[in-house]
């Protein structure tokens, strides 16, 4: 990170909102975990600081944290406008039941909060429903 204290505090933030808590740190790394995935992060070198990251770079294209809900995508991204971040493309559907926001870090790594599914589920449970009710059969009527 560029500005290790400035990420640090951004990913410490970020972290506490998605229910992560600080797994460890050491003097050139801090980590986060929510008990099934960890994240960590530690201050570039000197030539790393001078040059900066760049989208297109060699790593990775962003990093996506799957949240439990659309609201729960809908709440992250009002808390990164609070914060201040930057908010590439904002709450939407952007594949078909694939809600997200995509925000950077300081350094403008991408970042992305989503939930995909949560439509065709609910849509999947209504079916059963009505399957089950229209088995039942109705009592038989006495003479």
């Amino acid at each position: 990170m560029s500005d290790y204290a400035k990420s640090k505090a951004f990913y410490g933030r970020l972290f506490a909102f998605l229910g992560f808590k600080v797994l460890d740190e050491y003097a050139d790394a801090i980590g986060w975990t929510n008990g099934e995935t960890r994240f960590w992060i530690g201050p570039a070198d000197e030539a790393g600081r001078k040059r900066g990251y760049r989208i297109g770079d060699i790593g990775f294209h962003h990093y996506a944290f799957e949240l439990r809900s659309r609201k729960d995508v809908d709440a992250l991204q009002a808390f990164l406008e609070k914060e201040g971040a930057t908010i590439v493309d904002p709450c939407g559907e952007y594949y078909d039941d694939y809600y997200a926001v995509f925000f950077l870090d300081p350094d403008g790594l991408k970042l992305e909060g989503m939930k995909w599914g949560e439509r065709n589920a609910r849509e999947a449970r209504a079916r059963t429903v009505r399957k089950r009710a229209s088995t039942k059969k109705a009592p038989a009527k006495r003479p």
